[in-house]
């Protein structure tokens, strides 16, 4: 069971990310941890990563998704890991072509992707969480400057992905505002029902 889980900075996804893991025993795939992890390693691969990083620019897609082929592969064939029924692709794809990517890739490993969790939250509660959670949390790109910018890039290259998996059938929209466990148990029966169709 494959799943990916997307929708706005600010939406929490990182909270029901945890929660869908830990329910149906996935591998959690975040993107962002994958690149941090690598480029943390003096191997030529994390040096240019890092580079690339401290530069300001975006990892390439290709290097993204070696990263991604690596960490399922060794997920895939890691005895401690025999629980694990699939895996959750939190923040990737952020784009079409990373879609696209992502497509060929579970295509060569024979693997599909069940359903896209869409989390949808209004403007005006997002500006709201990300200025209460640069108070709780201390992040530094926590701020509305930055927040603008990323929901731009979000508006832009993510939004595109809704069209892009609804043509395959596979968008499951949840409101992403309310209690933890109630955003949590939309998802879950999304889930449930894609597993039954």
């Amino acid at each position: 069971m494959n799943i990916v889980l997307f929708g706005p900075p600010g939406a929490g996804k990182g909270t029901q990310a945890k929660l869908i893991c830990e329910k149906y025993f996935l591998n959690h795939l975040s993107t962002g941890d994958l690149l941090r992890k690598e480029s943390s390693k003096e191997t030529s691969l994390g040096i240019q990563i890092k580079n690339t990083i401290n530069d300001g620019k975006l990892v390439s897609n290709e290097t993204t998704i070696e990263l991604i082929k690596q960490f399922i592969n060794e997920n895939k064939n890691n005895n401690n890991n025999n629980n694990n029924k699939g895996f959750l692709f939190d923040g990737f794809p952020r784009n079409k072509k990373q879609a696209e990517l992502l497509d060929h890739l579970m295509e060569s490993i024979n693997e599909k992707i069940l359903c896209v969790i869409l989390l949808d939250v209004n403007e005006d509660v997002l500006k709201e969480r990300i200025m209460n959670r640069s108070t709780t949390e201390g992040r530094s790109d926590d701020n509305l400057e930055t927040l603008t910018k990323r929901l731009h890039t979000y508006s832009s290259e993510t939004e595109p992905l809704i069209e892009y998996y609804s043509s395959q059938n596979l968008v499951r929209k949840v409101h992403g505002t309310g209690e933890i466990s109630d955003i949590n148990q939309g998802i879950s029966s999304h889930i449930e029902a894609s597993l039954n169709a």
